[in-house]
């Protein structure tokens, strides 16, 4: 009996009910918002294929199976459906065709029935194989074309990046000049109105010029640091290694900091006696550490006591701690200290109008261009200990 003339007179039916079989499933949820033609595809096609296979008096049509079935796999990859998805509808596929054959295949010989059967799920699975070399490598192409694309817009952002950093230092160094100026002729126009006694409005004159020169030294505060925290992003800082005495090192910047510290009747504890005596690194740049953590504690503490505490660790390392009494960092502010611009805040305490926000983020980019490391331990209300740790010896 030719079982592959029944199939051909029943294929539309078989397609019929396998379209509705793949809509009724729910585990092909991906059918669900197509028509009728986009499930149907390129099934008819692999019927048409099998026919010819089942038949006895035509050639194999095994290169259609392949044809149909690849490009089956290639539109349901387009068309979002998962490999689950694909395999059920194959499933589907098998049952609604033996189904339909059900009647006619127990009217055939056994060995009319063995080889047919045989034959239509080789078919399938061929089909199935074929489908799912298509899919994945759709899907590779997808993922490939991704990449593609990821990879053209992380170098765009990187280029925009680059050049808003470029513009950015420009910028500031274009400000910068002109602040110089004015800082300068304000400073030198404050002495001299302060010699002039006998004039009425000489408080008044000396307040303008005070705010001017206030506001002038944050601004250009601020921009120090933008370009410092710039040209550590762009990779522009360059270490200069030298034998660094500490103590000298942490003195210096005390001293430098102490009329801020005495503005507030803040006495500054320094603890060298575990101290190392000398270390190689860049004296530069941990000057700039020291001067931001200790300048942070006495700006951010309005009575009490600043510590800096020094001494040599073990794995040749060395640490440098700055404890205040101020008013401390809330733990859910801690994981954000060291970001560029956060500040800390209370609702009864805005923030200092001489912060930039960006002292902390400078001190930890330098730590890290120092191969060290820098940890905090803080509590509302009682105080902070920043606490840096580095290496005895920077070798290269």
């Amino acid at each position: 009996m030719d079982f592959s003339q029944v199939l051909a007179e029943k294929t539309d039916t078989i397609i019929d009910k396998w379209v509705a079989a793949v809509r009724k499933d729910r585990r092909i949820e991906s059918a669900d918002d197509l028509s009728y033609t986009a499930v149907k595809d390129h099934i008819p096609d692999v019927l048409k294929a099998m026919v010819t296979v089942l038949s006895k008096h035509q050639d194999n049509d095994i290169q259609s199976i392949v044809t149909a079935s690849f490009q089956h796999g290639a539109i349901r990859a387009e068309q979002g459906f998962d490999p689950a998805e694909i395999a059920r509808e194959y499933h589907l596929l098998r049952t609604v065709i033996f189904d339909a054959l059900q009647r006619d295949l127990l009217g055939g010989t056994p060995v009319e029935i063995i080889r047919s059967m045989r034959l239509i799920d080789a078919i399938i699975d061929e089909a199935i194989a074929r489908c799912f070399k298509s899919y994945v490598e759709e899907r590779f192409r997808e993922l490939q074309q991704l990449q593609l694309s990821l990879t053209l817009h992380n170098d765009e952002l990187t280029r925009l990046m680059s050049a808003n950093q470029e513009y950015l230092s420009q910028l500031a160094h274009e400000l910068k000049h002109p602040l110089t100026s004015i800082i300068g002729y304000s400073d030198l126009f404050l002495r001299q109105q302060r010699r002039k006694a006998g004039i009425k409005d000489t408080s008044a004159n000396l307040e303008h010029i005070e705010r001017v020169l206030r506001n002038g030294r944050q601004l250009l505060h601020l921009i120090n640091d933008v370009l410092e925290l710039s040209r550590y992003d762009a990779g522009q800082i360059k270490l200069h290694l030298a034998p660094t005495d500490v103590c000298e090192l942490i003195n210096n910047v005390c001293e430098m900091l102490e009329p801020l510290a005495g503005g507030k009747n803040l006495k500054v504890v320094v603890d060298c006696d575990r101290a190392p005596k000398e270390i190689t690194t860049d004296p530069f740049q941990c000057q700039q550490i020291f001067t931001n953590l200790i300048s942070n504690a006495i700006r951010y503490t309005e009575s009490g006591t600043i510590i800096i505490m020094c001494q040599v660790l073990e794995n040749q390392k060395w640490a440098i701690a700055v404890s205040d009494t101020g008013i401390g960092i809330a733990p859910e502010n801690q994981a954000q200290i060291f970001e560029p611009y956060f500040r800390v805040s209370f609702s009864d305490r805005p923030y200092l109008p001489d912060s930039t926000g960006l002292g902390l983020a400078i001190v930890s980019r330098l730590v890290k261009l120092l191969e060290g490391e820098i940890k905090l331990v803080s509590e509302v209300g009682v105080g902070s200990t920043f606490t840096v740790i580095l290496p005895l010896r920077i070798e290269s």
